[in-house]
Parts: structure tokens; C-alpha cells; sequence
């Protein structure tokens, strides 16, 4: 299967050689069923391609009066990584960036990718990769136009509900996952309902110019059977204008208007 092809898969998504720099490797899941069709046609693709602020402005006045100002120390707790994650997650309505997918056996293919939150993504691949994969909001669509071929599958069976949905409980659903280096915060995610749909491992630097501080680097996703792929992230751009039509494709299997 080529790295293009595990981009979103509900199942059997994302395989690589091993996890990256900073993406820390999560523990394998019990088995699931694959989604047939949709490895079908990539393998063949892959054969053919290879708070608030608190501001004091009275000390002067207090002086002037001649009054002693004696204010106690305030300690203000830190939000918990987890906490962390879901403030960028609320505060990124949209993103866009350069991305690199590395398959298991090592194989790169880039491309850019955009992202409006809730539920919509887009991976468009470089030129030469007949492949396109669009969440419009309910739904995760990947398109191979070398076959004309078109697969779908709900977000919520894929791992990449996690990022697409601010609103998720990742109390629930995330643990963090520990790092010598203290720039870098990583969770490890899946749905604890459906260990099937796979694991999720979204890596962050802490960055204090960044939404909620927190930079999105990257992320693994691990299937139920092992098989893992990798997404690296450069060129992050936050709050962008995103257009709507961004999230529509064209559908090989007829003529007519675009989806």
C-alpha cells in the first residue's frame, strides 16, 4: 500500500518503517477488518507509482495617599498538557501546511494540506499522485483518479477525529505520553469504544507565539494490525482564510458538477 493511500483509513491507515523523530511509538491494538476495496486500489496505484488579565494600576495612587500596598503572592497553575492540547485545538479554526507522508517501508510523498475545523481536511498530493483525500465535515473521502475509483468512510471511525473535532473529550480518549525534551508534548489517542479504528500519536514543540503555545509537528498513525505511517509538518500557517470550495473534488466515476 503506498503512503498516499493510509492518509485517513478507518482501519488499516498510515503504515511506516518505525516512528519518527519526536513521535513516540504506541502500543499495537488488538486485530480489525480491513477496508478491501479501498487497499485494493491503492496497492495497485502503488505497483504502478512506486483568563484573565489582571493589571494593577493603583500602587501610585496607594503611594500618593501615602498608603502601603501589600500584595500577596499569587500562584497561577499551569493548564495539564491535556488541557493544553484541547485550547490549541479550539483556538485553530483553520490551517494550512506542507506535509510529508512516509509509509513502512520508507517511502516519502508530499504534498499540502488544509484544514478548517470542525471536520474538514484536505491532503492534496503532489503532482504525479493521482490521489486526493477530503473531509467535508461528515464524511472522509479519498479519490483515486488513475481507477476512477472513490472510498468513503465516517471521520468518526478514523483516527484523524481526534485533530478534526475541538470539542472531544481527550480526558477520555488521550493519555501523554512522556518526553525527555520539555519543548516537546506528545498524546497518544484513540476512541476507547473502538480500539479498531486505531491509535493516534500527535506530536506538539511548545512554542509560546503559537495557538495556546502549543505548534502542531506531526502525527503517527498506528492500525489494529501494526501497520503505522507518518505525517510531518512544515510551513504551519494558524487562522488563515480558507475557502470553502477547498473541501470539494471532482468524481471520476461521471460527468457533471464537482462534490
Amino acid at each position: 500500500m503506498s503512503a498516499a493511500a493510509r492518509c485517513c483509513s478507518s482501519r488499516r491507515i498510515w503504515p511506516a518503517s518505525g516512528a519518527r523523530p519526536g513521535l513516540p511509538r504506541p502500543a499495537p491494538e488488538p486485530a480489525g477488518s480491513a477496508a478491501i476495496k479501498w487497499r485494493a486500489a491503492i496497492a495497485s496505484h502503488a505497483r504502478r507509482t512506486r483568563r484573565h488579565d489582571l493589571t494593577v494600576r493603583t500602587p501610585a495612587l496607594l503611594s500618593s495617599l501615602g498608603l502601603a500596598l501589600a500584595l500577596p503572592a499569587v500562584a497561577i497553575a499551569a493548564p495539564s498538557p491535556l488541557a493544553q492540547v484541547s485550547d490549541h485545538l479550539r483556538a485553530v479554526e483553520t490551517m494550512t501546511a506542507n506535509f510529508v507522508q512516509t509509509d513502512r517501508n520508507g517511502k516519502a510523498i508530499g504534498g499540502t494540506l488544509t484544514l478548517k475545523r470542525p471536520g474538514r481536511i484536505r491532503f492534496q498530493y503532489q503532482k504525479g499522485v493521482p490521489l486526493l483525500v477530503v473531509g467535508d465535515g461528515k464524511a472522509l473521502t479519498m479519490i483515486d483518479y488513475s481507477v476512477k475509483q472513490v472510498s468513503r468512510w465516517p471521520i468518526g471511525n478514523s483516527p484523524l477525529g481526534i485533530l478534526l473535532d475541538p470539542s472531544r473529550d481527550l480526558g477520555q480518549a488521550a493519555q501523554v505520553l512522556s518526553q525527555p525534551d520539555p519543548r516537546v508534548l506528545v498524546i497518544a489517542a484513540k476512541d476507547p469504544k473502538h480500539p479498531e479504528y486505531g491509535t493516534i500519536t500527535i506530536a506538539f514543540a511548545r512554542l509560546a507565539g503559537a495557538p495556546a503555545g502549543l505548534m502542531l509537528r506531526g502525527w503517527t498513525v498506528l492500525d489494529a494490525q501494526g501497520n503505522r505511517s507518518t505525517i510531518q509538518l512544515t510551513d504551519q500557517k494558524f487562522n488563515v482564510p480558507v475557502p470553502a470550495n477547498a473541501f470539494r473534488w471532482d468524481d471520476p466515476r461521471q460527468q457533471g458538477p464537482r462534490r
